[in-house]
């Protein structure tokens, strides 16, 4: 088999690495794999394309800021992809996210409906439903059911259509572009998007939950001792945005001061300046790593892993604190509480502070006598282990390729 995936990173995002990790799964499995990556940069080491470039991407931008037109500019490089899979003829064009302004998806769409390639479709958020959020459980919002219209969040949040609200357009057109594609697979990695997806226009499609794997190699528990005497809570994004929970972390470093550390990794430049007027010292800030050997070290650091999100899919940071040996407190929102059991961690409530707090205090205090063990985090972290879970894939593929032709849509 001979399997292209696209995304608009490889390797710097969390869906970056799930693509890279899938990639050698493939090889190792003796397939041919490819990549087609949106952005810059692309490594050497992969077989594949960079499909956008820094032009093209600030003008698919522009129009997006100006018209809400994300995900339908970017004509001239998409046409350029599409030659490329004309030369290369994979057997399965496996998806993730086609946002992030490097794509024409409706070309694309209209490109995979006339090949009658198989296409497998891994969705990571919400963005091809809906006319504009990428997230919609922050605004309580369920226009996408029936139509989008009169967006509250086009100018808040990704992808940040600023000057106009085109919602009711976007909707209709991924509607029409999406639906309709013979041979199809939809696959989440939570239950919860699963089930987001079964109400949406994308239902016409069979879906498939394979959650994320991470590597265990790589995010262990092995070193002793990593501990530090003044626990450490910790907090993990590639952005820290409202949806993120970032509020909450700095109510836990004014409630735990003096007895707690709270650490956050992925602050920007501009947030530690802010963060550091407002609370001194109480919180250590580092900046993004794409050094996944150092973020486990942090994990493996920490004392508990808080994940405080407000909006979010089935995150691979709490499967990589636990592979380490860190307990989680989340708030069950989507999919992050699908990944923690009672030996492992705590959920809370959504948005309620009193419990996440509480949480941690619990965790805290349990483990110090036995609970929340190392050994419990690790052993539910294994059943995550990227070269079972992604095999998932490779059983997908050859049940795809194998489908009579009355089965598909």
């Amino acid at each position: 088999m001979k399997i292209l995936q696209v995304n608009t990173v490889i390797k710097g995002s969390s869906v970056g690495r799930i693509m890279a990790d899938l990639y050698q799964v493939i090889e190792d499995e003796g397939h041919e794999a490819r990549v087609a990556v949106g952005r810059e940069p692309m490594p050497e080491d992969y077989e594949g394309i960079l499909i956008g470039n820094k032009k093209d991407f600030y003008i698919h931008v522009a129009r997006n800021f100006l018209l809400g037109e994300a995900g339908f500019a970017s004509e001239e490089v998409t046409a350029r992809f599409l030659r490329y899979i004309d030369e290369e003829k994979p057997d399965i064009i496996h998806l993730h996210n086609i946002h992030g302004f490097y794509l024409q998806v409706e070309h694309l769409f209209a490109y995979l409906k006339k090949k009658k390639i198989p296409v497998v479709w891994t969705l990571h958020d919400c963005w091809s439903f809906t006319g504009h959020c990428a997230y919609y459980d922050y605004a309580a919002c369920e226009k996408w059911k029936t139509g989008c219209h009169t967006c509250i969040q086009h100018a808040k949040v990704y992808p940040y259509a600023l000057l106009r609200d085109n919602t009711i357009a976007s909707y209709r057109r991924k509607r029409k572009a999406f639906c309709g594609v013979e041979n199809l697979t939809i696959v989440t990695p939570s239950r919860w998007l699963a089930d987001q997806v079964g109400q949406s226009f994308l239902k016409e499609y069979p879906i498939r939950v394979i959650p994320n794997g991470i590597d265990l190699s790589v995010f262990t528990a092995k070193e002793a001792g990593a501990k530090t005497e003044t626990p450490v809570i910790l907090g993990v994004a590639n952005i820290w945005e409202l949806r993120k929970g970032l509020g909450y972390f700095e109510k836990l470093s004014e409630d735990l001061s003096g007895t707690c550390q709270v650490e956050l990794i992925g602050i920007s430049k501009k947030q530690k300046k802010e963060l550091k007027k407002k609370h001194g010292n109480k919180m250590v800030l580092l900046e993004r790593t794409a050094n996944i050997e150092e973020l486990a070290k942090e994990y493996r650091k920490a004392a508990v892993y808080v994940n405080a999100t407000l909006e979010d899919n089935f995150p691979t940071t709490n499967l990589e604190a636990l592979a380490c040996g860190t307990p989680v407190v989340t708030y069950a929102t989507g999919g992050s509480g699908e990944a923690v059991t009672k030996e492992c961690g705590i959920v809370v409530q959504r948005a309620n502070y009193d419990k996440l707090l509480a949480a941690v205090k619990e965790v805290l205090k349990e483990k110090e006598s036995g609970g929340f063990s190392v050994s419990s985090c690790r052993k539910r972290a294994e059943e995550f282990d990227k070269n079972i879970r992604y095999r998932e894939y490779l059983r997908l593929y050859e049940e795809i390729l194998n489908k009579p032709a009355e089965e598909r849509i």
